[in-house]
């Protein structure tokens, strides 16, 4: 069992910056890969960033690359997303998720668990 919760999400300009964390917890913790999926109201969830737990390299969406950073702390107790140059097009509800492999694009397979999710609003 392994249970995620998400904070930072909030209301920013185009061109501004938000970190988004995720304090992850529960026993099986070291089993998944941990990583950021957003949805769009009425569109189908995409990932964003991840981490895999077998060699701590991270993967990103293309559009994100250059400007969204993902890390963590040394035991993946608690996995950050910082998110610069945001663009209208960013504006998605994120969810912190752990599934079975982080995807060199950024997508998450086989995701087991979710957090409840942040709404990220990027306004002009």
């Amino acid at each position: 069992e392994v249970q995620l919760v998400e904070s930072g999400g909030g209301l920013v300009q185009a061109g501004g910056s938000l970190r988004l964390s995720c304090v992850a917890s529960g026993s099986s913790l070291a089993d998944y890969d941990i990583g950021w999926i957003r949805q769009v109201p009425g569109k189908h969830r995409e990932g964003v960033s991840c981490i895999r737990s077998s060699d701590d390299s991270t993967h990103y969406k293309d559009s994100v690359k250059g400007r969204f950073t993902i890390s963590s702390d040394n035991f993946k107790t608690t996995v950050y997303l910082q998110m610069n140059s945001l663009e209208l097009e960013d504006t998605a509800v994120y969810y912190c998720a752990a599934a079975i492999l982080c995807g060199t694009t950024g997508s998450m397979y086989d995701t087991h668990y979710w957090g409840n999710g942040t709404l990220v609003t990027v306004s002009s």
